[in-house]
This record gives C-alpha cells, sequence and structure tokens, in this order.
C-alpha cells in the first residue's frame, strides 16, 4: 500500500489532506494548553480555598485547633494544599511534554511538508516542460509535411505545364526537395522529443511521483504515531500523579480518624474548668419572725451583711450587684485574677513555664559567652576577651529580669494554690481555723461570684432561677439601707473596674470595707454612700474592725 502508486494522480487532495493533519495537531495542542490554564486555575482557587479556611495567627481561633476535629480539618486543609501543588505538577509537565515538543515537532513538519510538495511541483513542472516541447516538435513536423506536399504539388505542376521555362520547372523542383527535407529533419525532431518525453513521462509515474508521495506517507504517518504517543502522555502525565493524590486523600481519611470525640470533651473540660463548687441547697428562709430573718449563705441570693438580704436584680437596688454577667473588654490584668482559679492557675503556669524556658535560653548564651571569653583568654589572637563583657553583661542583666519576673508568677501561682496567703489579707491569716468553723460558708460564697470578665456564667437553669427571684424579690429590697462598713482598706495598685459589679480604684486610695473575701479573690468596698463595687483582693491591704456590725471574729 503505497501513495505514489494508488494515489499518483491525487497530488492536490495529498497537500490538502496533509494540511488538515497539521491543522488538528495544532488543535490538540491548543487543546492541552486550555487543559494546563484548567489545572493551574483549579490548583490556585484550591489554595486559595485552604488559605482562606486556615486559623489566622494570634487569634482565639487558632486556639480552637486544639480539638482532635478541629486538627482533623486543619489537616484537611493543609491536604488540600497539596492536592493543589499536584495540578500544578500536572500543568507543568503537560506544557514541557506535550505542548513545547508538539510545538517545535510542528514546525519542523511544515518545513517537511513544504519541501516534500516544492519537489513535486518541481516534477509536476519538469514533465510539462516536457510535453510542450513534444507538442512543439509535432507541430512544426505536421507543418514541414503539408509544407513538402504543397511544394511537391507546385513543382509537378510546373513539369507538367509546356508553357513553363526549364528554369522555373528547376527551381520548383529544389523548392520540393528542400521542404522534404526540412520535413524529413522536423520528422527526426518529432521523435526525438516523443522518446524523451515517454522516458521522463515514465520516470515521473513510476520513479519521481512514488518516491515524493512515499515522503510525504512517512511524514504523515509520524505525524499520527507523534500524536498517538502524546496522548499516551497526557494520560501518563495524570496518571503519575494520581499515588500523590491518593496519599493526600489517605491523609485526610487519617485524620478523619484520628478524631476523638472523648479526648475532646475532657479539653473543654480543661480549658473552661472554673474550679468551683456547684451551689449547695437553699436552705428554709423563717419570715414568721420578720425581725431576724436571715437568709441561706450557701444560696445564690447569699447575703453579705447580717440579716439584710442583699441579692437585688432591679436597676434600684444599692446591694449587691452581680459582677459575672458581662465579658471584660478591658486588658487583662498581669496575674490573671480575671479568671476563675483554675483557668487562672493554668495560666500562671503556662506564663511560668514560658519565663523558665527564656531564663535557660539566656543561661545557654551565657554559658556560650563565657567559653568563647576563655578562648579569647588562652588564644588573645583570636580575639579581644574585653569585648565580650559588655554582651556577658547584658544577658547576666537579661536573666535576672527574668528570674524576678519568673519569682512574681511564682509567688502568684503559689497564692493560687493556697501555698501562700494573698498578698495584703490580713483576715486570711486565720483562715484555716476559720474555713474549720465555717466551711459551708466559704465554700459557698465562692460559688457565688466569679472573676469580672465573666469567664465563668452560671447554667441556663440558674440563670432562669435568678430571673424569678428577681421578679419575687425585687419591690420588697429597693429600699434597703447601704450595708455597714466592718474596716477600712489601702489600694495597693490602681485598678479599672469596667465591668458591671466592679469599682475602680487608684494607688494609694483608702475606702471602706463592706464585704469580705469570701474565698474568690474578691472584696466589696464602698468609696461614699453611692459608689461601691468589687475589687480583687490581692490589689488592696484590708484592715478589719472586729467591733463593727457584720465583722467576723477570728481566734
Amino acid at each position: 500500500m503505497s501513495w505514489g502508486t494508488e494515489l499518483w494522480d491525487q497530488f492536490d487532495n495529498l497537500e490538502k489532506h496533509t494540511q488538515c493533519g497539521i491543522d488538528i495537531l495544532e488543535k490538540y495542542i491548543k487543546f492541552v494548553k486550555e487543559r494546563t490554564e484548567i489545572e493551574l486555575s483549579y490548583a490556585k482557587q484550591l489554595r486559595n480555598l485552604s488559605k482562606k479556611y486556615q486559623p489566622k495567627k494570634n487569634s482565639k481561633e487558632e486556639e480552637e485547633y486544639r480539638y482532635t476535629a478541629c486538627k482533623a480539618f486543619l489537616s484537611t486543609l493543609n491536604e488540600m494544599n497539596d492536592y493543589a501543588g499536584q495540578h500544578e505538577v500536572i500543568s507543568e509537565n503537560m506544557t514541557s511534554q506535550i505542548i513545547v515538543e508538539l510545538a517545535r515537532y510542528v514546525q519542523e513538519l511544515k518545513q517537511e511538508r513544504k519541501s516534500h510538495f516544492h519537489d513535486g511541483r518541481k516534477a509536476q513542472q519538469h514533465i510539462e516542460t516536457c510535453w510542450k516541447q513534444l507538442e512543439s516538435s509535432k507541430r512544426r513536423f505536421e507543418r514541414d509535411c503539408k509544407e513538402a506536399d504543397r511544394a511537391q504539388q507546385y513543382f509537378e505542376k510546373m513539369d507538367a505545364d509546356i508553357n513553363v521555362t526549364k528554369a522555373d520547372v528547376e527551381k520548383a523542383r529544389q523548392q520540393a526537395q528542400m521542404r522534404h527535407q526540412m520535413a524529413e529533419d522536423s520528422k527526426a525532431d518529432y521523435s526525438s522529443f516523443l522518446q524523451k518525453f515517454n522516458h521522463e513521462q515514465h520516470e515521473y509515474y513510476h520513479t519521481h511521483l512514488p518516491n515524493i508521495f512515499q515522503k510525504i506517507q512517512e511524514m504523515e504517518e509520524r505525524r499520527i504515531v507523534r500524536v498517538g504517543e502524546s496522548m499516551k502522555t497526557y494520560a501518563e502525565v495524570d496518571r503519575q500523579v494520581i499515588p500523590i493524590i491518593g496519599k493526600c486523600l489517605d491523609e485526610i481519611v487519617k485524620a478523619a480518624n484520628s478524631i476523638d470525640q472523648k479526648n475532646d470533651s475532657q479539653l473543654v473540660i480543661e480549658a473552661y474548668k472554673s474550679g468551683f463548687e456547684p451551689p449547695g441547697d437553699v436552705e428554709f428562709e423563717d419570715y414568721t419572725q420578720p425581725m431576724k430573718r436571715t437568709v441561706s449563705d450557701n444560696s445564690l441570693s447569699n447575703s453579705r451583711g447580717e440579716g439584710k438580704p442583699e441579692l437585688k436584680f432591679g436597676g434600684k437596688s444599692k446591694g449587691k450587684l452581680w459582677p459575672f454577667i458581662k465579658k471584660n473588654k478591658g486588658a487583662t490584668p498581669e496575674d490573671f485574677s480575671n479568671l476563675p482559679p483554675e483557668q487562672r492557675r493554668k495560666k500562671l503556669q503556662q506564663k511560668v513555664d514560658e519565663l523558665n524556658k527564656e531564663i535557660q535560653k539566656e543561661m545557654d548564651q551565657r554559658d556560650a559567652i563565657t567559653k568563647m571569653k576563655d578562648v579569647y583568654l588562652k588564644n588573645p589572637q583570636m580575639g579581644d576577651p574585653a569585648s565580650l563583657d559588655h554582651k556577658l553583661t547584658e544577658v547576666s542583666q537579661n536573666i535576672e529580669k527574668l528570674r524576678l519576673e519568673a519569682q512574681k508568677f511564682e509567688a502568684w501561682l503559689a497564692e493560687v494554690e493556697g501555698r501562700l496567703p494573698a498578698r495584703g489579707d490580713q483576715a486570711r491569716r486565720q483562715s484555716g481555723m476559720y474555713d474549720a468553723q465555717n466551711p459551708a460558708t466559704v465554700n459557698n460564697c465562692a460559688q457565688d461570684r466569679e472573676s469580672p470578665d465573666g469567664s465563668y456564667t452560671e447554667e441556663q437553669s440558674q440563670e432562669s432561677e435568678v430571673k424569678v427571684l428577681a421578679a419575687d424579690f425585687d419591690d420588697e429590697f429597693d429600699d434597703e439601707e447601704p450595708l455597714p462598713a466592718i474596716g477600712t482598706c489601702k489600694a495597693l495598685y490602681t485598678f479599672e473596674g469596667q465591668n458591671e459589679g466592679t469599682i475602680s480604684v487608684v494607688e494609694g486610695e483608702t475606702l471602706y470595707v463592706i464585704e469580705e473575701d469570701k474565698g474568690d479573690g474578691w472584696t466589696r468596698i464602698r468609696r461614699n454612700e453611692d459608689e461601691e463595687g468589687y475589687v480583687p483582693t490581692s490589689y488592696v491591704e484590708v484592715y478589719l474592725d472586729k467591733n463593727a456590725k457584720g465583722a467576723k471574729t477570728y481566734i
């Protein structure tokens, strides 16, 4: 099967067919190029999607990613980022292995095709030239033959006419002979050109043209093979990334399997446990003796004074405020006194650990500088030992600062853990005896109040109970008088009371104590008749008046 023998007369159609083949190849290149653009766009969208849902650094959202479900989601985002990378690899490999190679091949193919059809046209022109020469010699031979016949007829006519002179007859005879000779010469030329044309035509149709068409056929078959190879490469590029994409998907499944709901539940406990005990039973309140009625200390409406219920939820009450509803929008105190005991202990422990790491880091740096200084002392040519004194002094100062900072936080931590008495709280020096005598009172007071930032809130059922109590007691105690002072206190530090139920104090300021610390780290004070609220016990130094009404007696 050869185009040279089977398609010897289809030169123009072969030219169109091969051009269509090149067009198909260029169309395939364009298809692959658009596929690579889609892969890049898809990879970019996947990366943007992964980035969009990544937790923001140093944000509250980042804290949620300690739970296994959130970690699994984060792992999924990271794997999707790697997944996007594989689509970029597909685009790169298709560009380098298909688009670039085929683009170069198309240019070579066009040049080769142009060369082959140029040779074909040249052969066509040659055979056409030979045909024209044959036709020209044939016409000349025909013309000379006719001229010879006419000359011969004229001679015979003149020879038969008796009136014509002998000289005219001779002239006619010579003319006839000349024309006859010219016809013979034309005949010889015609025969020569005919043989030449037949030879050239045979060579054209049996040698030259078949060779050219065979080259064109081979060129076209190579193009077809190249398209097939490119399609295989197209599939192989995809196939190469399938294992890696499979690993990405396997990692997502692995992350999903790592989700531990029990562990997450435990982390929630560790994150939000306040350390307080739940409220105790509400004691019976005997209203048959109006002048001596009391309210249970371990109820949610616990009174801070003697015989006067303080819990007020109406806007007109001057009794006890509820300082644990709103979130603290101000700056967090350095000692985390705004947090419940358990959370405060964790924060302080974390801070102590961070400071110890920094101290160790500085100590390692000091040791390294000291060793370098010793080397300089033994080998002065390596450097001046005195040049390290400034750096050594600076590091030592940093260590001392960090140690003082660590001691400060360790003292707060010891205070929270009960290893040391609270700073400035003289009443607590005998708290052991007090706790033994009034365990229920101390525990339940701690349950009533929390940190001003609202880190701990009552359960929904308790909030409903509070609302009911507010409706019952609002009218009855709207006009009760302020609690009596049981001592004084001096502010050791400035405190910005930004939450409902707290009061701001300035360092050195002296105020009245109307309710001592019940074990939750807060003391209730008054500046004047209209200004009262809670401050952290560690921020004030309390002087209780044992003879004052409502003051506790300590042994």
